[in-house]
């Protein structure tokens, strides 16, 4: 399949699953245990219908979104994902790159692969930076000043996750730490050969380089990779941490993985500007529930705190029906990094365009012109 076959994000899937390697595909694409918490994720939206009403002029629509002082051009942004350069050499900026040219809101992660002096660099009005809090407070600190010499808006603590989750997938295809390559391995390179030659060109595996400055001098890009694995994650967070970090940082701060309502209630307490609901893709805790059904008790918890829903998103759709339970905006995680790895730049532009004209068609047929007007107005249970 070719980009310009691509008609939604479920393609992009697919040519990603062509390119990669199985064990690559299977990392991005895995969840965690049984991977229960993948479908529920999924049939969460199912719950769901939507009540059109007719004979509205819907001739001028608007799907653009204010969100912390900035109008954004359409409700989705892009999550944090880590290790982005092992399926596609310079992913990270390539995720800047498409979200200052569609005006969307990129978090990098904590696990990026290119540095957050990077992203603010190619995206400084669009770039965001999310915080792995790590075992050593003198590191944590550095990291938070850096963000902000970067002239980063808004800082992003992930909080959901406490232990590394037992994820089957990276176990069963040896994609773990310390990597060795095995003949299953080397089989699969070879019947990927673009991956592998870019892998290749590009020096292997590539560097954690928001890491790098905190590691010894000369020390390669696996032990980079083995200091991270060691100083995170930090099982010891708590309010005090984020307290803590309130004092640290003096712009927009953001909590993710909130899914609680008396959590989100002591986040907002504590001094956070908004809330990413999200289970973490249920790559952390299998039977946890889904963000979208938690996200209307959240909303009425803390009803004046910006909202963005994270987690499960596939179509327009489902963050149409996010706006209408509560969310001001959505994340999309999964489709992004298959766009990036099946296509660079233009794969990610591709999903950012399928997103954005299916919210503009379901907003349309809905009779509600305006995105930010939608309500529980627009729908029933299934």
């Amino acid at each position: 399949m070719k980009l310009d076959q691509v008609i939604n994000l479920h393609d992009l899937q697919t040519m990603a699953r062509q390119r990669l390697p199985r064990m690559a595909f299977d990392f991005i694409e895995g969840g965690a245990d049984d991977e229960l918490g993948l479908r529920n994720n999924r049939e969460a939206f199912e719950r769901w219908r939507m009540l059109p009403r007719f004979m509205v002029d819907v001739g001028q629509r608007d799907v653009s979104v204010e969100l912390f002082g900035r109008r954004y051009s359409t409700p989705v942004g892009i999550s944090p994902m880590g290790l982005a350069g092992m399926f596609r050499p310079g992913a990270d900026a390539m995720f800047a790159e498409a979200a200052a040219r569609h005006n969307i809101p990129y978090i990098m992660s904590g696990a990026s692969n290119e540095s957050l002096e990077t992203a603010a660099r190619i995206a400084p009005d669009h770039a965001w930076f999310q915080l792995y809090r790590t075992l050593d407070e003198g590191i944590n600190e550095h990291l938070v000043g850096r963000v902000r010499d970067a002239g980063i808006s808004t800082l992003v603590l992930t909080v959901d996750v406490v232990v590394n989750s037992n994820r089957e997938r990276n176990r069963r295809n040896g994609f773990l730490r310390p990597f060795k390559l095995t003949p299953s391995i080397a089989l699969q390179a070879l019947l990927h050969p673009r991956w592998t030659l870019d892998y290749l060109r590009s020096g292997g595996h590539p560097m954690m380089q928001n890491w790098q400055p905190y590691a010894a001098a000369g020390a390669k890009a696996d032990d980079v990779a083995d200091m991270f694995g060691k100083l995170t994650p930090a099982s010891n967070n708590t309010w005090h941490s984020l307290e803590k970090l309130r004092r640290w940082w003096p712009r927009k701060l953001l909590v993710k993985g909130v899914l609680h309502p008396d959590d989100a209630r002591q986040a907002v307490a504590l001094g956070a500007d908004g809330l990413i609901i999200s289970n973490h893709g249920s790559r952390q805790l299998d039977r946890t529930v889904s963000s979208l059904e938690m996200l209307p008790e959240i909303h009425a918890a803390v009803p004046d705190t910006p909202l963005i829903l994270d987690s499960g998103v596939r179509r327009g759709s489902d963050i149409v029906l996010a706006r209408c339970l509560g969310a001001r905006f959505a994340l999309c995680g999964r489709p992004m990094m298959y766009s990036v790895a099946a296509a660079g730049s233009a794969g990610v532009g591709r999903a950012i365009g399928i997103l954005n004209n299916e919210v503009d068609k379901v907003i349309a047929q809905l009779g509600c012109p305006r995105f930010e007007d939608l309500s529980m107005d627009y729908l029933r249970r299934a």
